[in-house]
């Protein structure tokens, strides 16, 4: 009884909805609660007490089914049994609802139905149920679950061959009964609409299963029925189900020849019901799903019978033609495959030319603007739909061909523009614009017949930010056709440079992505454009926002990168002086900044990093334009940083050129790298911000095999600084709020324990270090997690912890064992603890192997002190994170492995604990899934 009333209190605070912790802590408890023994006997009691909530009956059956599916190894054969005669029972008494106990009880019995082999169950339910009209709805509904719990609960613990036979006898052997049972009740006397969708959904259900095969199906009343049921409102949608499941299962056409026989006559039927229901989106919707899946499924049968299955063609392009967007979009798999299957083959019969021919004009059509779609969240998901509608109309590329699908784009424009300028709206030439860009990716860049036209005519479109918009968004997808016919790049370079100066920005948007594609496609032709692109930024460039800008640069980029060496050199030199000018001005100046100066400089850092990242780099022997220019240009940030590294966004922007310098200079920036790493160092200790000791660690990446005393001295500066830091952030925030701090400070780390061991393990920086990385393992973030795992497997697997064993070791090696063995003796326990709630925890999957290195090689080295950190450590792992007898079982096998010195085994035991932990998360996971 004191189980049963805290229970109702947990289930109570639910209902009284207080404040969101008094909701986790019953939330908590109740999960707690169904993992535990005591679990089974309490939930019968309220599942049969007829005295007991709904709630907490709600409860019971949730709780059956999720023990049923995890905890029956804690029965014996009478308790299983004695736990089906409950649920029998229990669904016997409440077969008149609700429903959402009856569908937990189902899941429960069939799960209990896979790991009982003598159990028939459907024969037990059809006896209980089948005979008493008021509970056939609940055999129907345990019926309609069956087969989707028995193929899709993989958490039951049987093993596949179980399964297999289990599944066989369960399903397969009963199929013929249910099938039997179900047609009796589509057609019984005084059948409810009701009972009939329930019937519908059991026999789809068993469909999907691939248990009731088509043919059986065919010879049933069902068969029939399941047509019959799409003229009635109520019945609709689970007859549209079954047909379209029923369809999908002929695909071996070849062996469901008679049932296609049987089913085409009542598809061309439909066609008629098109017209009378054209206004009831519903019904359409269900014809368009029944006509697609028979012309996807049919496809080689209208391709091999053009004149019986065209009408099936003719149908689904109706569906296709409908004002809704969502039913338009049913029939587009369809028109994908059957293009797929026709581009096989040597010619297109002409009435699916024809079809498609009208596709397309139904798809152009479609891509209007219209008042209803212009604004708001309307206009976003009608441009969302446009893409759709555009790989569409490659489909019809493949069956046209792509140029006779641009010229017929291209007539709809100059069919309008026919007509003057008064008389044209400008969505009746945006709309085949926007289908010419999406056809774009189809083109022969060879082509002389559809593409010149198109080129051509653009200049003459109306100035209208629309159709501008679209135009160049054509420019930018044709490039790859404008690089073979170089001869157009000056009209559509000035095509382009005139779309920087609509007011409307995201026509200079679309201006900007056209010079980028233009640029980086057609680079080898733009090189001696490169003085008119310096002279646009020299006189517009300001003018533009930082995005077009941007763009600009980055194309500008593309085609340097296409000059010869020194010739890139001294342009990309030209380029950056124009912002390293800018840096030194601000760096200089008298007063203060203004926010606008300070985000000009911030831009152009932007671009300067999106020239240098496209570019890359000139090889080990720079050209002479870029001799002097990394002392030169690091003299500048030097004072920069010195001076303004306490704006974040200034710092971020100033480090990005900063990592890409050290790629484009390489070894020329060994004379600086000291310089560099120790302006770095200041920088995170008086700001904290990451970029710094992100740049830190590629210098030490960079130049750590250098033997230079003063770079060795400013690696060490920088390890004890940013360590202090880091240590003095953990003090007062968590781990959580400075993820950034985290992840670039444990890259610095790996990059000094490998290049600087004796800085590394010698400083007096080494137990922050350790204390730094316990506490970042309690981050949910995978690839800082890894980064730190692998720094302590690193740490505790060095060769410096068998220098014992070795013959002559390294005159280093007794000094950082010393330095090792001091911080685990003081942080051992800690950091055992870290590794083990975290192996039950958060740790990604992945992370097994290293935690197994590094618990072996703590168990190697500190044998007799894990025998003492283990049992407060487990003790403190709650039940629901690792079970108590996983617990028990891995401190036994880790005591065993360590008395018996065989410290593999230690493997084994960790694989247990997480396969343990794992399923309890995964337990914990479904159930709230559940609800």
């Amino acid at each position: 009884m004191a189980d049963i009333q805290a229970l109702l209190a947990a289930l109570d605070v639910f209902s009284c909805a207080p404040d969101k912790a008094s909701l986790d802590r019953a939330n908590s408890w109740l999960q707690d609660f169904q993992h535990s023994p005591e679990a089974w006997a309490t939930c019968n009691v309220l599942l049969l007490s007829p005295d007991a909530p709904l709630p907490a009956k709600q409860f019971a059956a949730q709780t059956f089914r999720t023990k049923v599916t995890y905890d029956l190894h804690e029965l014996d054969q009478a308790a299983i049994l004695s736990i089906r005669d409950t649920l029998l029972t229990a669904m016997e008494r409440l077969h008149s609802g609700p429903k959402s106990i009856i569908v937990q009880l189902s899941l429960a019995i069939s799960g209990l139905a896979l790991q009982l082999p003598s159990w028939n169950v459907v024969q037990t339910m059809v006896d209980t149920f089948g005979r008493n009209p008021d509970a056939v709805m609940t055999l129907l509904q345990f019926l309609t679950l069956l087969p989707e719990e028995v193929n899709t609960n993989a958490r039951i613990p049987i093993t596949d061959e179980e399964f297999r036979e289990r599944s066989a006898q369960l399903l397969t052997e009963n199929a013929t009964q249910v099938l039997e049972l179900l047609s009796m009740y589509i057609q019984a006397s005084g059948v409810t609409a009701p009972l009939q969708c329930q019937v519908f959904d059991c026999l789809y259900n068993w469909l999907y299963a691939g248990e009731i095969s088509t043919t059986d199906l065919s010879k049933s009343p069902l068969f029939s029925c399941a047509f019959e049921a799409l003229n009635s409102d109520q019945l609709f949608d689970s007859a549209v189900n079954v047909i379209t499941e029923l369809i999908h299962e002929t695909q071996e056409i070849e062996d469901n020849m008679d049932v296609i026989g049987m089913i085409f006559p009542r598809l061309t039927a439909i066609r008629p019901l098109l017209a009378k229901y054209w206004d009831d989106s519903d019904k359409i919707s269900g014809f368009a799903r029944i006509l697609s899946e028979a012309g996807e499924t049919y496809r080689m049968l209208i391709l091999q019978h053009m004149e019986t299955f065209f009408p099936l063609v003719e149908a689904i392009g109706e569906c296709a033609a409908h004002e809704d967007i969502d039913i338009i979009q049913i029939t587009f798999p369809f028109w994908m495959r059957l293009a797929g299957t026709i581009g096989k083959k040597p010619s297109v019969p002409p009435l699916l030319v024809e079809a498609y021919r009208a596709l397309m004009g139904v798809i152009i059509n479609k891509l209007h603007f219209t008042p209803e779609n212009s604004t708001g969240q309307a206009a976003d998901d009608f441009r969302s739909f446009r893409h759709v509608m555009g790989d569409t109309l490659k489909d019809c590329c493949v069956v046209l061909r792509t140029d006779n699908c641009l010229l017929a784009a291209y007539q709809m424009i100059t069919t309008v523009l026919a007509r003057g300028p008064e008389a044209v709206t400008w969505q009746e030439i945006e709309a085949p614009l926007f289908a010419m860009r999406s056809m774009g990716a189809e083109i022969d860049p060879d082509d002389n017949n559809a593409v010149p036209k198109i080129m051509d005519l653009i200049p003459l479109l109306p100035n209208h930010p629309r159709v501008r918009y679209a135009a160049l968004l054509i420019i930018a997808r044709y490039t790859p056709w404008i690089d073979r016919h170089s001869s157009y790049i000056p009209a559509q370079l000035q095509y382009i440079s005139s779309g920087f100066d609509d007011a409307d920005p995201e026509v200079s948007a679309a201006a900007g992505q056209a010079l980028k594609y233009l640029c980086q496609d057609c680079k080898a032709h733009l090189v001696d454009f490169i003085p008119t692109l310096h002279a646009f930024l020299s006189t517009t460039g300001s003018k533009l926002l930082q995005e077009d800008r941007r763009q600009v640069y980055e194309a500008i980029a593309y085609v340097i990168s296409a000059m010869p060496m020194d010739q890139a050199a001294q342009s990309l030199r030209t380029f950056a002086l124009d912002i390293l000018s800018q840096v030194h001005a601000i760096t200089t100046k008298q007063t203060p900044p203004t926010k606008e100066e300070f985000e000009e400089v911030g831009n152009g850092l932007e671009n300067l990093e999106t020239m240098m990242h496209i570019i890359g780099g000139f090889g080990e022997d720079l050209p002479p334009a870029c001799q002097g220019t990394c002392e030169e240009a690091w003299g500048i940030f030097d004072r920069f940083l010195a001076k303004f590294g306490n704006n974040y966004d200034l710092a971020e922007r100033t480090t990005r050129v900063l990592r890409h310098g050290l790629t484009l200079f390489g070894e020329s920036c060994l004379p600086i790298a000291a310089s560099v790493i120790a302006r770095m160092s200041l920088a995170f200790e008086a700001t904290g911000f990451p970029s710094f000791i992100w740049i830190a660690g590629k210098i030490v990446g960079t130049f750590g095999n250098e033997e230079d005393p003063t770079l060795r001295s400013a690696f060490q500066e920088t390890y004890e600084r940013t360590t202090r830091k880091v240590a003095s952030f953990l003090s007062v925030k968590t781990p959580g709020n400075i993820p950034d701090v985290l992840e670039d400070y444990m890259q610095l780390l790996h990059q000094i324990l490998d290049y600087a061991p004796d800085i590394f393990f010698v400083s007096s920086a080494f137990p922050l270090v350790f204390q730094a990385g316990m506490a970042t393992l309690t981050l949910v973030h995978t690839d800082i997690l890894f980064a730190t795992l692998n720094l302590f497997r690193t740490i505790l697997t060095h060769d410096c912890l068998l220098s014992d064993t070795a013959p002559v070791p390294p005159p280093k090696f007794p000094i950082y064992a010393s330095a090792i063995r001091q911080v685990m003796d003081k942080e051992g326990f800690n950091f055992l603890n870290y590794l083990l709630n975290g192996l039950v925890g958060d740790f990604p999957d992945d992370s097994t192997a290293t935690v197994v290195s590094i618990f072996r090689a703590i168990v190697v080295g500190w044998p007799s002190e894990v025998l003492v950190w283990l049992p407060p450590i487990l003790q403190q792992i709650p039940p629901t994170a690792a079970p108590v007898q996983s617990k028990t079982q891995f401190l036994s096998e880790v005591t065993t492995a360590i008395n018996q010195r065989q410290f593999d085994k230690v493997k084994y035991a960790i694989l247990a604990l997480n396969r343990a932990s794992k399923k309890a998360r995964e337990r914990r996971r479904a159930i709230l899934q559940r609800g």
